[in-house]
């Protein structure tokens, strides 16, 4: 082999998707941060138009699939403006403890300041961590949630096996995320509502379209139900199963740690 095919190759292992766009893997972690530094103020709206208010749905379910307990700790991952952390806080109650952790300042801003305007601190900490190398001892959570957090995520594998340490044995991981829809005409149709309603919506509630076609390139560049089960067990989870909702447009993954 070449030279120049030598180091063509390195730099190909050195790339990672952004979208449907090859970066290197240093720099998807600033691309991605400016994204959600951009829509962060206007995440909340955007989320209830796009999905026309069933993410409230999607995240209700996920709650119950947690089976979460007074005096309880839960990591919520990815928690952007804290919908998950919000309930979690009223179940674990003043006994529990919630982190609410995102890698974006700028999302983590929101989110504290939108449950403190709740009333909810007594039992919520937050922390700016990168789900890849999460600054928590071993074995401290019973539970963990990633909503629609980990498609961001620049080592995927490394991700799951942070949370799988962190996690206590008889723990549960759940993952809420985008994911391949079920049926061909469903698909057709949501790819065509993805690329074209998502970045105009974009553009005149938040005034920014490139973001939100990011957003939707994404989904379609993330792992399907199949492959991001594989990848739980890879990282130790067990008894792993995956419950679609809405046709597939959205997973809702769980695990085990024992």
């Amino acid at each position: 082999m070449s030279q120049s095919s030598s180091q063509q190759n390195d730099e190909n292992q050195d790339k990672i998707d952004f979208g449907y766009t090859q970066v290197l893997k240093q720099d998807k972690v600033k691309r991605v941060a400016e994204v959600f530094h951009s829509v962060a103020d206007k995440y909340d709206v955007m989320n209830d138009l796009m999905s026309f208010g069933i993410h409230r749905i999607w995240k209700k379910i996920t709650i119950e699939y947690s089976s979460v307990r007074k005096g309880q700790k839960v990591l919520d991952l990815a928690g952007g403006t804290g919908d998950l952390t919000a309930k979690f806080s009223q179940i674990v109650g003043d006994d529990g403890l919630v982190v609410l952790a995102d890698i974006n300042e700028s999302m983590l801003k929101v989110g504290r300041d939108k449950l403190r305007d709740k009333g909810l601190f007594n039992n919520i900490e937050y922390v700016q961590a990168n789900a890849e190398e999460l600054p928590f001892a071993d074995n401290y959570f019973d539970c963990i949630t990633i909503s629609f957090g980990l498609r961001n995520v620049t080592d995927k594998q490394k991700a799951l096996q942070s949370m799988w340490r962190v996690l206590k044995p008889g723990g549960r991981l759940l993952i809420l995320e985008f994911s391949k829809p079920q049926y061909q005409i469903l698909n057709k149709a949501y790819d065509l509502y993805s690329f074209t309603m998502l970045p105009l919506m974009g553009k005149i509630v938040a005034n920014d379209a490139d973001s939100y076609r990011y957003l939707a390139e994404s989904i379609r560049m993330h792992p399907d139900q199949k492959t991001l089960k594989k990848m739980m067990e890879d990282a130790g989870f067990v008894d792993v199963k995956y419950h679609n909702m809405t046709g597939g447009i959205v997973a809702l993954h769980t695990g085990f740690k024992f």
